[in-house]
């Protein structure tokens, strides 16, 4: 197996320093371990799990399909009618997983107390550079540095991968991993270009055979480009990036009118529409999340195959395109 050897490798006890993104409802078994059979670390998402229980149940299944290390996705929502995240991160622990991938509010910090307690190693997600050098004083073993680019909240600065991974770089100790934009051997290269020691990718992980969600919404992915998604809630001042459907267009509407208010798109954007979109195969049933790296997206591999062509295109892009352009 060729592979590229980083500090997030050594960290993670992976061979290829590629990470699959913490997804809601895409985050299963199924794609955790093809991602980490294939040499990467693979993340299930926690709070697609109706309990802490069924959580405990999910990993399992993983463990049974792999025994390379994976790793558990718990992102916290402002919510109003919170799930027991406690009761979730106690079920990672006493499953025995030993990388937990964090995301959301400040109140992610009792987490990571319990998790640091058990000496879990925590791979904090974030959009900025003063929120990285805060999870790291805290504790925390590795960041995510998400760029503007990616699905999901990129936040509200607006910076995009190029600026911010180096920026990130130039400050943060700990490895880092750049995500938001990623899908091939040309992403990686100029990730561990910029600074970064590995890559998170979702969107891309979501156009593989392993991913559990419906062939038409991969096809859809494949379909698309660059230009095909749309920012919601940026008048709420909680951006998120979503694929461009009639359904995300609706919500762009609702919210631009004067003194609109979440409770205007709430009918539109709610979790459990998006699970039917995923498992229907109708983008416009729910949100679909996806980033701007759909225009990179041309097939459905296998995760082993994803894995293998991004090494092998990196590795060719090292040795051949630049080392040919070094003179001297």
């Amino acid at each position: 197996m060729q592979t590229i050897q980083t500090r997030i490798t050594q960290l993670l006890g992976i061979e290829r320093p590629i990470v699959q993104g913490g997804m809601m409802h895409v985050g299963r078994a199924e794609l955790a371990a093809a991602v980490s059979q294939a040499g990467g670390l693979g993340i299930i998402t926690a709070l697609t799990q109706p309990s802490p229980e069924a959580l405990t149940n999910e990993i399992k299944r993983c463990q049974s399909m792999t025994s390379k290390p994976f790793g558990v996705n718990i992102t916290i929502f402002p919510t109003t009618n919170a799930p027991d995240y406690h009761a979730y991160a106690q079920a990672i622990i006493d499953c025995g997983v030993r990388i937990v991938e964090t995301a959301g509010t400040p109140a992610v910090r009792p987490i990571w107390d319990q998790l640091l307690a058990a000496n879990i190693t925590i791979i904090h997600k974030c959009t900025s550079v003063r929120h990285a050098l805060s999870a790291e004083r805290y504790g925390v073993s590795a960041i995510s540095i998400d760029g503007f680019e990616c699905a999901g909240h990129p936040g509200e600065d607006d910076i995009p991968g190029l600026i911010l991974i180096p920026a990130a770089a130039d400050k943060v100790r700990i490895p880092l991993l750049a995500s938001g934009g990623f899908a091939d051997g040309r992403g990686l290269v100029a990730a561990l270009a910029l600074g970064a020691d590995g890559i998170n990718m979702g969107t891309r992980f979501c156009a593989t055979t392993e991913a559990p969600i419906h062939d038409n919404i991969k096809q859809f992915l494949v379909a698309n480009d660059e230009r095909a998604t749309n920012l919601i809630f940026r008048s709420l001042k909680n951006t998120a990036r979503v694929a461009k459907t009639e359904l995300s267009d609706e919500v762009v509407n609702r919210l631009a009118q004067p003194g609109a208010s979440f409770e205007n798109v709430a009918d539109l954007v709610a979790g459990a529409r998006g699970k039917v979109a995923l498992e229907s195969g109708d983008p416009n049933a729910g949100l679909v999340w996806a980033g701007m790296v759909q225009g990179l997206i041309t097939d459905v591999p296998s995760c082993q195959a994803l894995l293998d062509q991004v090494i092998n295109d990196a590795l060719s892009l090292i040795q051949q395109r630049l080392g040919k352009a070094v003179s001297g």
